[in-house]
């Protein structure tokens, strides 16, 4: 899996893919054409201090690295931190990632836990 770096990339996924939405995290979803599944992570100024920005970040990146399932395809994947990612854990975190990528069609619907 590869990181979104382009400001283009992110938009793109803004603009035409699918959102999942959730108190603790949105979920953009975007099929590709670059071969390999690749995701993003952002997390905005209205969160707080660079402290806890970067904290949002860790938590998500940990839950996709601990999530149990393949994604199948390739995939453009944009992970915006809201305002209670910062107070939950990153195993909380990865059931609502993981119920996200199921709606989106990423991962199989009966795989994992």
């Amino acid at each position: 899996m590869e990181t979104l770096t382009r400001n283009g990339d992110f938009r793109r996924a803004y603009a035409r893919g699918k959102s999942f939405a959730h108190p603790a995290l949105v979920t953009y979803t975007l099929r590709n054409r670059a071969g390999v599944c690749r995701f993003g992570i952002t997390a905005s100024k209205k969160l707080g201090n660079a402290v806890q920005r970067n904290r949002c970040r860790r938590v998500i990146s940990e839950a996709l690295r601990t999530l149990d399932e393949p994604i199948r395809g390739n995939w453009d994947l944009v992970f915006v931190a809201r305002a209670r990612t910062k107070d939950i854990k990153s195993t909380q975190l990865r059931e609502i990632m993981r119920g996200h990528l199921r709606k989106a069609g990423a991962i199989a619907p009966g795989e994992g836990k």
